[in-house]
């Protein structure tokens, strides 16, 4: 805990722990640890009563207005991050590949879609206008092939790659520069014809380095199980750091979506 950043370092265990004693609920064993951690860490007493520090974080968990969840899959492998938004507080949350514990930050409701923009490093690209919307369709089978072919293979020679899987030779040409691939999600009560009452809305996106950002448009997020195979469409459109931040913008429900009456702090 770091009471003048205003930040924690917390993992699933101790989220799971300051939930089931804000229920007053027992602590099970295998729990056990997590509380120990939040004992020595400040964040629970003897008596494990939480923190008065941890309220504004407590509390937005508990009673969730807007759920953001950011996926990037690396060569590290897979990062989730995100934010949570209650009736007062906001707080975002980005985790290290391979780290269980998350870094929980509070930030100001101006500052959200930015806070959101650096989790999955939207930075400024230099895509030439020209190149913007070129588009790429073949199926999702295709993509497993050229993804799997060049984990094993390597990326350089992507025209053998292609070749040999039947792909599209530019699909495979702009995965050779693939530094990742990131999802992001955004989940609120209330939402029309969304599962369990909920709004979803979600974004895909490619980041190819030299090759710019490629939003995927099919098969659409937010995608449910079941509803992708090999044989779907896949369909790739080349896109700009300025567009995928008003994308982001627009995966956040209006204040009238919303089941709650959102404080002015939302």
């Amino acid at each position: 805990m770091d009471p003048t950043r205003r930040r924690l370092r917390l993992a699933d265990a101790h989220i799971s722990t300051l939930g089931l004693l804000v229920e007053e609920g027992e602590i099970p064993d295998e729990l056990a640890q997590a509380a120990a951690e939040l004992r020595e860490a400040g964040i629970l007493d003897g008596e494990n009563k939480i923190s008065g520090e941890l309220y504004p974080l407590v509390s937005t968990l508990m009673e969730p207005h807007i759920i953001v969840r950011a996926e990037v899959t690396g060569p590290q492998g897979v990062a989730i991050s995100g934010a949570v938004a209650g009736n007062d507080f906001i707080f975002t949350h980005e985790a290290w590949p391979g780290d269980v514990e998350s870094e929980y930050i509070p930030v100001e409701p101006q500052y959200l879609v930015w806070a959101l923009s650096r989790m999955v490093d939207l930075h400024q690209d230099d895509a030439d206008a020209d190149d913007v919307g070129e588009e790429i369709v073949t199926t999702m089978g295709v993509l497993d092939q050229v993804l799997d072919r060049m984990e094993s293979e390597g990326a350089d020679d992507w025209v053998s790659v292609a070749q040999a899987v039947g792909a599209p030779p530019r699909l495979a040409e702009i995965l050779s520069q693939l530094n990742c691939m990131w999802r992001m999600t955004v989940a609120w009560p209330g939402g029309k014809g969304g599962p369990d009452g909920l709004g979803v809305s979600a974004l895909a996106i490619w980041d190819c380095g030299i090759e710019g950002y490629w939003v995927r448009e099919a098969p659409a997020d937010p995608i449910t199980e079941g509803q992708v195979d090999d044989a779907s469409q896949l369909k790739v459109r080349r896109t700009t750091a300025k567009e995928i931040w008003q994308q982001i913008t627009d995966l956040l429900p209006d204040r009238d979506e919303l089941l709650v009456e959102p404080s002015p702090a939302v």
